[in-house]
């Protein structure tokens, strides 16, 4: 092969090998140009591949960002872009079950830390665990922070095992306040909030918290989710853009 076609190419030939089952032409661009700025290896490409990645990111975005997918691979430019639904967890190992706590969540996270970030997405760093602050001689307790470079802000993570309640999104907005009133800086940008959840309620989020706020809820799951389901609505997307182009 010719120096000149090598330069054509930015990955190894067993990353263009595990994209050429992809037959979808817009996905396989997609996971293309993510796994060049990610600098993924084929493990990583093999493991987002079978998590749905692509397929998550669309259903949580409107058309035009799903166009912009194909074409420019995950822009993180606001709060709203670090957000999949579901957030997928297969890597922790743990049964599809109520009687583990939020502890045992939590543990077997900082324990496959390098993988949840791949899963959180783009520009996280991890900070703390269990982070306290006080204030009026009351302690609290944030499960996970995280600093996201991109959008130079602070990610609150708060893990709940059961169904999220309007006092768990309470809580959250707490957190936030406070780091956004006592721990940024002028130059950083506010502070979100993710409540990862076994059960999400959407019209419970939607009554409880203000429509400018920067906390989200989202499920997380144990398992990889079903590839042919999210394909299916997927589908439904991209018809619909089909239609708008008049193709």
């Amino acid at each position: 092969m010719s120096v000149e076609l090598l330069d054509c190419f930015s990955l190894s030939w067993s990353h263009y090998v595990t994209l050429l089952t992809l037959d979808n032409r817009a996905e396989r661009k997609f996971y293309e140009i993510e796994t060049i700025e990610n600098f993924w290896s084929v493990r990583q490409l093999q493991r987002q591949i079978s998590s749905s990645l692509y397929e998550r990111l669309a259903l949580s975005r409107d058309k035009e960002e799903v166009k912009k997918l194909s074409r420019q691979g995950l822009i993180v430019e606001k709060a709203a872009d670090l957000i999949k639904n579901p957030f997928v967890l297969e890597f922790l190992d743990l049964e599809e079950r109520h009687s583990y706590s939020e502890n045992k969540l939590e543990t077997a996270i900082i324990y496959k830390l390098e993988t949840f970030l791949l899963e959180l997405g783009k520009g996280f760093l991890f900070e703390a665990r269990q982070k306290r602050f006080t204030f009026d001689n009351n302690h609290f307790y944030v499960d996970l922070v995280f600093y996201n470079r991109l959008l130079n802000c602070y990610v609150l993570i708060d893990l709940k095992r059961d169904e999220l309640t309007h006092q768990d999104l309470g809580q959250m907005q707490m957190y936030v306040n406070y780091f956004d009133r006592r721990i940024i800086t002028k130059d950083e940008a506010p502070t979100v909030g993710i409540l990862l959840c076994h059960q999400k309620n959407d019209a419970l989020v939607e009554m409880t918290l203000p429509e400018d706020n920067n906390i989200y809820a989202s499920k997380y799951q144990l398992y990889l989710p079903s590839k042919e389901e999210l394909r299916a609505k997927l589908i439904e997307i991209e018809r619909g853009l089909l239609i708008e182009n008049g193709k």
